[in-house]
C-alpha cells in the first residue's frame, strides 16, 4: 500500500510539516540569545566603568601637575626678584666696606697735616707720609689688591699699556719695560688697572 492511500484512509499523521518546524524556535535558542546580549551589555558596561575611571585618574594627575607647575613658577619668579634686590643692594652699597676701610687712612692724613703744620721739619711729615702710605697698601693688599711689577719684564699688552718706545739701553732689554709711568693692579687674578710703560726698542 501507497503512503497515497494510508492518506485517504484517514490515519493520523505523525511528522510535522517543514515549515511548522522553521516558523517556531526552540525555547532554548531564545533564552540563550537572552543572555548573550545581557553579556555583552555587561561587558559594555564595565569597559566603560573602567575607561571612566582612567579618564578621571587622568584628570585628576593633569590638575595635580597644572597645579604643582604653577606653584614652582611662582616660587621662581619669587626667587628672581629676590635676587634682582639682592643685586641692586650690593651693587648699590658694595663700596661701603672697603670705604670704610679707608677712612682710617684719613684719619692718619689729617693728623698728618696737623702736625706738618707745627713742625717744620722735612724729616718728620716724610716719615708720617711713609707710615700712611704703608698703611694703605698693607690695607689694599688685605682686600685682594696687589702691585704689578713690570721693570724689567717682558712687554705683555694683557697687563701692559705701552705709551712709548725707547732705545733699548741693551739688547737683551729690547721687548722688556724699561720704565713705569703709571703702576698697575691687580685684584686677585684680574686686572684691577694696566701699567703704563716705556717698552724698549
Amino acid at each position: 500500500m501507497s503512503n497515497k492511500d494510508q492518506h485517504k484512509k484517514g490515519e493520523p499523521q505523525t511528522a510535522p510539516k517543514a515549515e511548522e518546524i522553521k516558523d517556531e524556535p526552540e525555547v532554548l535558542d531564545v533564552l540563550d540569545e537572552d543572555e548573550t546580549d545581557d553579556n555583552v551589555a555587561e561587558a559594555e558596561l564595565d569597559e566603560n566603568a573602567r575607561l571612566q575611571n582612567e579618564l578621571d585618574e587622568a584628570r585628576a594627575a593633569i590638575e595635580k601637575e597644572k597645579k604643582d607647575y604653577l606653584f614652582l613658577m611662582a616660587e621662581f619668579d619669587n626667587y628672581r626678584k629676590r635676587v634682582t634686590r639682592e643685586k641692586a643692594d650690593l651693587l648699590k652699597n658694595a663700596g661701603e666696606r672697603v670705604l670704610l676701610g679707608i677712612l682710617p687712612i684719613v684719619d692718619d692724613f689729617e693728623r698728618g697735616l696737623d702736625a706738618a703744620a707745627s713742625d717744620t721739619s722735612a724729616e718728620a711729615v716724610r716719615e708720617g707720609m711713609v707710615l700712611i702710605y704703608n698703611k694703605l697698601i698693607k690695607y689694599l693688599e688685605s682686600q685682594g689688591v696687589k702691585v704689578m711689577e713690570s721693570n724689567g719684564a717682558e712687554f705683555n699688552a694683557d697687563f701692559h699699556e705701552a705709551i712709548a718706545t725707547i732705545p733699548a739701553p741693551s739688547e737683551d732689554l729690547k721687548g722688556k719695560v724699561i720704565d713705569t709711568t703709571q703702576k698697575g693692579y691687580m685684584l686677585n687674578d684680574k686686572v684691577l688697572r694696566h701699567a703704563k710703560v716705556a717698552v724698549g726698542e
